[in-house]
């Protein structure tokens, strides 16, 4: 029987330039999980929960753009985070 993984034990960092679809940057579980937030904490990235999304990207591979299905999802979060670092959608 495979055991089902928390998702709140996920991890998942995004990579968005602008040009192109957003890129999955770095991801784990556990304590790789842990190190991946502890890092996004140490350089003020905004951080956001969604389990749902979270499944979903974990089951993709490093370096991967986002599927054109999730962008919706996606744009939702980095609309999130540039509303908490207060830059609009042209800044770099």
């Amino acid at each position: 029987m495979k055991k089902a993984i928390n998702p709140s034990n996920i991890a998942i960092a995004l990579n968005y330039d602008g040009k192109r679809a957003p890129k999955i940057t770095a991801k784990g579980q556990g304590l790789v999980a842990e190190q991946i937030i502890e890092t996004a904490k140490e350089h003020n990235v905004p951080l956001h929960t969604d389990v749902a999304l979270v499944k979903v990207l974990s089951k993709m591979s490093l370096g991967d753009e986002i599927p054109r299905e999730l962008y919706l999802a996606v744009a939702e979060v980095i609309a999130f985070v540039y509303l908490l670092s207060g830059k609009q959608s042209g800044d770099k």
